[in-house]
Parts: C-alpha cells; structure tokens; sequence
C-alpha cells in the first residue's frame, strides 16, 4: 500500500510540475507580446475574467471588456468580491476571477506569474519612460513652434521607431518654414487623420508626481493606431497634455485629469478641441483658463472664462455694433493677446500664457492702446475692452475704414447711450453687488480702480492694507465670487457703476474717529 502511495504522489508531483511549467512559459510568451495579451492569457488560463485596475484609469486592460467594471469594483472594495484573487502588479491592482471548477493553487500560480510579469514590464516601461516623456516634451513643443507635419508623421510611425527617428524630425522642423503650420495633418496608420487638439495646463507643487500618474494612466491611448493619441510634457515648470484627435474629444482624458487634479490638489485649464495649426491659441487659452481655476473648481475650460452672464442682457444689434466699430483696427491676433491679458489679469501671466518676454507683451499693449486711442491701463476701459472682446458678430479682422457715423475707437471709454441702461441689466447688476454695506461698496470699487492691488487701494481709502484685505474677504463671501478671476472683477467693475446712486468716493467712507469706519 505504501508502494502505492508513493507512486501516486510521484505522479501528483510529477504533473504539477509540468502544470507549472506549461503555464509560466504560455504567460511568457503573452508577455513578450503586450500586458493586454498577458491579461488575456491569465483569463483563459484560470477560464474566467482578468482585469488590470489602475485607480486612476480604470481598467488598463480587462479580458472580456465586459468585466472592467467588475474588476475596478473589486480592486476598490475587495471584501464584497471574496472569489477573486487580487494582486498588486506595476502600480495597480491585478483582479482574476477564476471559473468555479478551476482548483485554488492553480488560480494562485497564474496570478503570481501574471502580477511578476507585469511588474517585469513595468521596469522596463519605466527604464524608457524618461526618454519618452523627453519625446513627448518635444513633440509638444514642435507643436507650438507651428511644425504640424512633423509631429503627425512621427505619430504615425510604429511608436517603437519614433524615438530614433526624432533627432532628425527635429533637426528637419528646425529648417522648415511658417507654411508648416497650415498644412494639413499626414494620414497615419489606418486612414487615420489627426487634425484638431484639445489642450491642458496643469500646475500645483505636486506637478511631478501627477505626471508620473498620469502618464501611467493615459498610456494605454498612445497606440498610433488608436483614433487619439495623448501627449505630455513638462514645460515651464507646469504640465502640459495635448490630445490630439479627429475633432471629437470623447471626454476620457479630461475625466482623467479632472481625477489626477483633485488627487494632487493642481489647478488646470483646458482649451479645444481646435485645429491642429491652432496649438498654439490653444495653448494660451488654457493658461487663461487656468487663471480662474480655484480649489472648489479645479478645471476650467477656456470657453467659460470668456462666459459672461452681463453679455447676454444687452441688446443685440447695438452692442454688436459697438464691438465691431471699436474693434476694427485689431487684426485677430491682437484680439487674442488682449483677451488673454484680460483673462489672466496681468502683463506677466500674459506673456507666460502666450509663451512671451514680458517687455514684448507691454510693447504690443501700448502699440494697441495707441490703435484703440485708449488708455488701456484705465479699469473701466478694461471692462469695456473685455466686454467688446466677448460680443456678438462676424469677426472680419481687416482695418476698413469705419462706416460714416459709427463710433470710432476713441468711444471705447464710453459704452452706448442705453446700453447699461434696460431693466434686465439693472436687475442683474442689482443681484450682483446690490447688498453690499457701503463702506464694502466703497473699498471693492477703490480696489478694482487699482486693478486689485491692495496696497495703493488701502493708501487712498486711508485703512490698513489687513483691514483691506478684510473687506474684500467678506466682499468675496457677501458676493459668492472669486475676486481673483480678471473676468469677474471685470463684470463688478460694470456691476457697481450701472448700480451706482453717487461717486463711490473713498472721501465718503464712512467713518467715527481715526481711521475706523461706523456701519450705517
């Protein structure tokens, strides 16, 4: 009987053995191949489902497609899927779920081999991740520089090759003329055709951290053979991703950076989707974008900072009017540079927006205000000047003469006879800074006038630059905005004198002693 036993240990022993070996080598040759064919081949193996749960991502890769869902569920709360074998693999959670005939240790065998491999693979992607984010980098900022073609075609080769093939697209772009930047996108791989880019600026102390994060999660777009392809790169100190698409953005990595930006606490705009030859318009929109964004709202597309909820109460055909006159003379691209000033509320943010020398921007400001013949450093011509930028109407961009009879740019420091003055705008300006306290109405106005500097704001109010910086506190609660935002400084600026009874003169604070104030 003893003889038996032995025999039949021997033969237990014996096929495990080779069990063991036939399944390690048909991983490894999944390996070899891609981590999706490794996931897959762990589902067939253990005949049930695989999924690699990233907890930024999602599922990475999930065999079916169908059991994503599942598979991230049960990465997050392990304990309501007690029949699934769960291991961390290169930074995110492998889940297998195992048929019910399959015995325990060979499930056990396939996710230990699985979880090593793909750790495996992780080391190696991170080994070359350097010199791709470095490609990355470049691409984005060939992008910029206009040399479309260029980064197409090194989309569209195999993505192994585009690292090797980048020193001479990059020595080629350098050479290339400004005719690059209108040519139409290469057709890659497939018949696809990527010719519009949707872009994010990100920034915050933990930028490199939530790049690595990221990076990690939007990999699995970069196939050249996929309908998208997501680029990053750190430029400036500040993240930037660049999607480039068909023209419809599935929405799938702004989930993924609305995630990563609540994760590490950054501050994000987003511009697009436009075309490609637009990236750089794009580019600065984001970062104006970006200059709106708070802690409570972390993203913030380009289109709703230019939102204004005043534009729509005026009447249509006169302000349509008003715009195109005073606007006339700006070609489309000083249209751009004023607005981004505007957004992002100083000269310096401009220039880092717009990816220019801070003396270049204050040169191109004060050769506009002399084409507007305004004093662009007035507030109220800046509210005005905003309010124009975000009208109605056709936008020709030429130099025409002026029509006869249409106010000229010299108007731009006075809006139209009636244009502030219907019932609709009233109401608004009225819900908008109505109940402030009058001494709050006093120093907001007194501070909007210095362009939110405190301290030339608290010298002529004659308070403390604290006492200030408290009454635009309870300002900013009593209102329920951001005054760090240009654009709704911009619209108090409006508010407070379409609701104005007399001067909001720091003279008439109201005052009991020294330099303190009495409530009335």
């Amino acid at each position: 009987m003893s003889t038996t036993g032995t025999t039949d240990r021997e033969a237990a022993g014996s096929w495990g053995a080779r069990d063991g070996r036939e399944t390690a080598g048909r991983l490894l040759r999944a390996a070899t191949r891609s981590g999706a064919h490794l996931v897959a081949e762990a589902a067939a193996l253990v005949q049930g489902w695989a999924v690699l749960a990233d907890p930024i991502a999602g599922a990475v890769y999930s065999t079916p497609a169908s059991a994503a869902a599942d598979g991230v569920h049960a990465a997050a709360a392990p304990q309501e899927h007690p029949y699934c074998v769960q291991l961390p693999a290169a930074g995110a959670v492998l889940v297998l779920a195992p048929a019910p005939t399959t015995p325990a240790e060979h499930t056990g065998h396939v996710a230990a081999t699985t979880a090593a491999l793909l750790e495996v693979r992780g080391q190696r992607a991170a080994e070359l991740r350097g010199e791709q984010m470095r490609l990355h980098t470049t691409l984005i900022r060939l992008l910029l520089a206009g040399h479309t073609s260029v980064v197409t075609e090194t989309l569209g080769r195999n993505t192994t090759t585009a690292t090797e093939t980048l020193g001479r697209d990059t020595a080629v772009a350098e050479g290339l003329g400004r005719d690059t930047a209108t040519a139409p996108a290469t057709e890659g791989p497939g018949g696809n055709r990527l010719t519009h880019v949707t872009v994010y600026r990100l920034t915050g102390a933990d930028i490199p951290a939530a790049h690595q994060v990221l990076w990690r999660a939007v990999r699995p777009s970069l196939d050249p053979y996929a309908g998208a392809c997501t680029l990053l790169g750190r430029l400036d100190g500040e993240l930037v991703v660049a999607e480039l698409h068909h023209g419809g953005d599935d929405g799938r990595v702004l989930r993924l950076v609305s995630r990563v930006s609540e994760r590490h606490r950054l501050l994000a705009g987003m511009a697009g989707p436009l075309p490609l030859a637009e990236m750089p318009t794009a580019h600065s929109g984001a970062a104006a974008a970006r200059h709106s964004a708070t802690p409570d709202r972390r993203i913030v597309p380009a289109d709703a900072v230019g939102t204004s909820r005043l534009a729509p109460l005026l009447p249509t055909v006169p302000y349509a009017r008003w715009a195109e006159s005073v606007l006339r003379p700006l070609a489309p691209a000083h249209r751009h540079l004023l607005l981004v000033w505007l957004r992002t509320g100083s000269k310096p943010r401009a220039a880092a927006a717009l990816g220019l020398s801070a003396g270049t921007v204050r040169a191109r400001i004060r050769e506009l205000a002399r084409l507007l013949g305004a004093d662009l450093e007035d507030a109220t011509v800046q509210a005005h000047l905003l309010l124009a930028l975000r009208a109605p109407g056709p936008d020709d961009g030429g130099n025409a003469p002026l029509p006869p009879g249409a106010p000229g740019p010299d108007r731009l420091a006075a809006l139209p006879d009636g244009l502030l003055d219907g019932e609709a705008v009233r109401s608004w300006a009225y819900g908008l800074v109505g109940g402030l306290e009058p001494h709050l109405r006093i120093a907001l106005a007194c501070w909007l006038r210095h362009h939110a500097r405190t301290a030339p704001a608290a010298a002529e109010l004659h308070v403390h630059r604290t006492t200030l910086t408290s009454w635009l506190g309870r300002c900013a609660e009593h209102l329920a905005q951001n005054l760090a935002d240009a654009t709704v400084r911009a619209e108090l600026h409006l508010a407070l004198r379409a609701t104005r009874n007399g001067p909001d003169d720091p003279a008439a604070l109201p005052r009991r002693g020294g330099r303190t104030y009495r409530r009335l």
